[in-house]
């Protein structure tokens, strides 16, 4: 096995499709038909418009396979105290193949992504840890984060 690594253009649509929806299938434990068709609809459409500027996409590849992914998600906001350029990045959808888990090939992805955010003046990354991730996570530098306000939703569908 020899992994590469990059990031994902539009020739990778179809495997980021594939990879976003086991990565669901891996966090929410089932996928239904309906949310299957749904995001298969949906993704294509949403990766050719922002992968490669508000989205970057960390792959690592076993030959032509995509094995691990991690996203990027660039946000620009209004530019505050703490965030002077407004710009700052989410992680989403990091997940690894199962056979090739621990083998630190999220470690690498996760660096990879936080060179980036860096070489490309992001004020700060967020993310969201599962148990499994958080330890890769704090490996990468992140830290725990004391919310000052308290996170709050309202949904519409």
């Amino acid at each position: 096995m020899e992994v590469t690594f990059d990031t994902a253009t539009s020739k990778d649509i179809n495997e980021l499709v594939r990879l976003r929806i086991a990565y669901m299938k891996d966090d929410f434990g089932s996928v239904s038909q309906e949310e299957k068709t749904g995001m298969e609809k949906q993704l294509p459409d949403y990766f050719k418009r922002k992968l490669g500027t508000e989205l970057i996409v960390f792959t690592a590849r076993d030959k032509e396979k995509i094995v691990a992914v991690a996203y990027l998600h660039i946000i620009e906001m209004p530019a505050n105290s703490v965030l002077l350029n407004g710009l700052y990045g989410e992680v989403l959808s990091v997940y690894t193949e199962h056979e090739y888990r621990g083998k630190g090939i999220c470690t690498r992805l996760m660096q990879n992504l936080v060179e980036h955010g860096k070489k490309i003046g992001l004020g700060r990354i967020d993310l969201k840890a599962t148990k499994d991730g958080y330890p890769i996570y704090k490996k990468v530098g992140f830290t725990d984060v004391e919310a000052r306000y308290t996170e709050m939703r309202i949904k519409f569908i």
